[in-house]
């Protein structure tokens, strides 16, 4: 190898460059192993973190690469290293060839594209590191792939690296800041006069109080700040499982297959084996693991629990209801999609995972919202998503859409798969669906209204009685879906023991059973009721299943679903507006979460939610009333500033002189703080401590500075021509007694001594803000 660089030396244009890369003068080296060791710490955490997120295995072959990089880096820092630059150039090259490739094959999600490229980079970077300005280099790696990790992890299992990473940085920083000063790292003697303080900075106390100070601050900042709408990019996380990518529907099968049903089938209906995907009447258990509405048809005349496990983590621009399935006929125990086999077929490009939809023929105000889910648990071959999504960013070769507005899958959702929706949900402005009239289309009619004959005049009745309960007369669509949501949830309940409930007999109808027999049910049987309800007395209504927003992680950004998140809920159709869901089940709000027109705080309340599912019940009360007066008390401020700022010429004068009083205001508590910071620190000092460092301050304040280099007589001897006679006696007595305890153990008459101090400052007319 080094016959064959000689050779290229012999090349004209090769050997040029060479000579002029001799001529040049050495690199100036940075010599502290302590830093370089850190440095490489940090990279070291910041490809495990990338590993760890990302799921992958690049630190096996590029922490010890990484390593022996920045070993070598060491005992060749004095060398111009001109053969090794010309082969890290050649690997430099190599490494965006790859890059390049993984773009081309990897369009899913090209941050790990990127990782595996800084990390590349990293370890050929790591065998030439001279100046401080190398190692500059590595840290800044280190971070943007903590960053990167950070974007790409769902959990919290990187954040003990993220710690251990801020722990490094620390140091890192403080010695990087020193050698730029030319500081030396070595620390000094504890009785030496110089660099004794600045050396203090290093010790495990400084470090942990700043590590502290740092990691509270963050927090703060992190709960506070207010979220901007993500994916500007329009690149959106994919992952295709194996197995899983290029799938097409089958030719004869383009139905809904809930794994529930298929692994735990009665074909009996006795109630002792749970049910099978075709049933919709009789009586049968739950399966313990998958949601029983997730189906072409669901039996509603079922009993058990589930056993609680996650499903989904989602990532959203705004909270929402995962929206799975619609159902439009009932069937007086259960719902089935009439039209299931009306569906559109959907390809995506070779070059995409992009499937674009059929735009909702809504009006309204809309907003767009970004959600990227992750499957966690096995799912049915349905794509959870908020409400009119119009492009999906999904594996396989063909999607499907059905009149419903139903997303399916060919191929039921496996673990480990990674999706996008961008859906334009529709604001819900209370007083626009008050005005919308009752002009509803034949297709809507015809489906959303039906009833069973021999329910419909009891139902409607039922209906007309609670309405009639109203305060006063309630005539729009939505005030009466409002009404009818609330009175369910007051006037009926759920049974405490989950199979408390008798079955319903062969020929009983769910919806009467709840309103006149059991007066309750399960909360599905809510929705259920709520939805016939509507239809009875003219309003069009259908059955969504879905999940729940979820619990919200404040330091993941991700929403953690579980299959008990799963419930029913009714939509209602306005005309021109589109549908809107309505939550009747006990417990659950009203309307269910959607977005809104500022949601500057959003993440702030979903903290406080977050943290309140884990105190007591009466904390959490008290506390909850204390945010709401404080919010309001807040909210009435703004209004009032908001009102005298915009009053013309008149209100731009007001807020200006607002603006000096505050900061007025602000300048003094200032001082006063530091004050009060400064009288504690004087009082924690020995009393000719003290005494001492008030001196100085009086002189500070003058203009009379003392260097950390000087001691305290030198400092007192340079004072001689610049102080008065009766000013340079009390320096100097000061200054002779606080070197006689200092470094002798003598005893000083304090108050002596404190009441000439007293007497100087009254006589040069200065009166600091300080103890004396």
């Amino acid at each position: 190898m080094t016959n064959e660089i000689w050779q290229l030396r012999r090349l004209p244009f090769l050997g040029q460059v060479w000579r002029r890369l001799q001529q040049m003068p050495p690199p100036q080296t940075e010599n502290s192993i302590l830093l370089r060791v850190l440095v490489q710490g940090l990279v070291v955490v910041g490809i495990l973190a990338t590993d760890i997120a990302a799921q992958t295995q690049m630190s096996f072959w590029a922490i010890p690469l990484s390593i022996v990089g920045a070993t070598w880096s060491w005992y060749r820092r004095s060398h111009r290293n001109i053969a090794l630059k010309f082969l890290l150039a050649i690997g430099m090259l190599l490494a965006m060839g790859a890059f390049f490739r993984n773009l081309l094959t990897q369009l899913n999600d090209t941050r790990l594209a990127l990782a595996q490229l800084l990390i590349m980079v990293q370890v050929l970077h790591s065998f030439d590191l001279p100046r401080r300005k190398d190692l500059g280099y590595s840290m800044v790696i280190g971070l943007i792939l903590l960053g990167v990790a950070g974007t790409l992890s769902e959990t919290l299992t990187f954040a003990p690296l993220l710690l251990i990473f801020l722990v490094i940085a620390l140091p890192v920083l403080v010695l990087d800041y020193r050698s730029r000063l030319g500081i030396s790292t070595k620390l000094k003697p504890q009785n030496s006069s110089v660099g004794t303080h600045r050396s203090r900075i290093l010790t495990t106390k400084s470090l942990s109080l700043f590590l502290v100070v740092i990691l509270g601050l963050g927090l703060v900042i992190f709960a506070l700040m207010p979220r901007l709408p993500g994916y500007q990019l329009q690149t959106f996380p994919v992952s295709v499982p194996e197995d899983f990518g290029n799938q097409n529907f089958d030719e004869n099968n383009r139905g809904i297959v809930n794994p529930g049903y298929v692994r735990k089938g009665n074909q009996n209906g006795n109630g002792t084996g749970g049910t099978t995907q075709n049933e919709t009447t009789g009586p049968g258990e739950l399966d313990d693991t998958f949601y029983y509405g997730f189906g072409s048809k669901i039996n509603q005349n079922l009993r058990g629990e589930l056993q609680p496990k996650v499903v989904l983590r989602v990532r959203s621009q705004a909270p929402g209801f995962w929206r799975v399935l619609s159902f439009d006929h009932y069937t007086g125990q259960g719902w089935e999609i009439s039209r299931e086999n009306r569906v559109i077929e959907l390809n995506r490009p070779e070059w995409s995972y992009q499937f674009l939809l059929p735009p909702p023929l809504v009006g309204g105000q809309t907003k767009e919202v970004v959600q990227s889910y992750t499957v966690v648990s096995e799912l049915p071959n349905i794509i959870p998503a908020l409400t009119y999504p119009k492009r999906l960013y999904f594996p396989t070769r063909e999607v499907a859409l059905d009149i419903e507005g139903n997303l399916r899958s060919p191929l039921g959702l496996i673990e480990g798969l990674t999706y996008t929706v961008i859906s334009d949900v529709p604001y819900r402005t209370r007083d626009l669906l008050q005005q919308a009239t009752d002009n509803y289309p034949k297709n809507i009619q015809d489906y959303y209204l039906d009833v069973p004959p021999k329910i419909a005049e009891q139902v409607r009745q039922r209906t007309e009685e609670l309405l009639a309960t109203s305060a006063k007369p309630i005539t729009s669509s939505y005030e009466k879906a409002l009404y009818l949501t609330q009175a369910l949830k007051q006037r009926y309940s759920v049974p405490e023991n989950p199979l408390g409930l008798p079955f319903l007999e062969e020929n009983e109808d769910l919806v009467t059973a709840f309103l006149f027999k059991h007066e309750g049910g399960y909360p599905d049987h809510f929705s259920t009721t709520l939805t016939i309800m509507l239809r009875s007395i003219g309003i069009p209504a259908r059955l969504v299943v879905g999940f729940g927003t979820g619990q919200f992680n404040p330091f993941t950004g991700f929403y953690v679903v579980r299959n008990t998140d799963a419930h029913a809920m009714t939509e209602v159709y306005f005309p021109d507006y589109g549908w809107f869901a309505f939550d009747p089940i006990p417990g659950h709000e009203l309307i269910p979460a959607s977005v809104e027109e500022s949601q500057t705080f959003g993440v702030l309340r979903q903290f406080w939610q977050w943290v309140a599912g884990w105190l007591p019940s009466p904390v959490t009360s008290w506390l909850g009333q204390a945010g709401n007066l404080l919010i309001r008390s807040l909210a009435r401020g703004i209004v009032w500033l908001w009102g005298i700022l915009s009053n013309g010429w008149l209100g731009l004068f007001t807020g200006l002189i607002l603006a000096v009083i505050f900061s007025f205001l602000s300048w003094l508590g200032w001082q006063q703080w530091r004050n009060w910071r400064y009288r504690r620190w004087l009082d924690r000092l020995p009393p000719m401590e003290s005494l001492y460092q008030q001196m100085l301050k009086v002189l500070r304040i003058k203009g009379y500075i003392k260097h950390p280099a000087q001691t305290p007589l030198e400092y007192a001897s340079t004072l001689h021509q610049h102080q008065p006679p009766e000013s340079i006696q009390v320096i100097d007595e000061i200054s002779q007694a606080y070197v006689s305890w200092r470094y002798g153990g003598a005893r000083p008459n304090i108050p002596e001594l404190r009441r000439q101090l007293r007497n100087w400052v009254k006589q040069d007319q200065l009166k600091p803000d300080q103890k004396y």
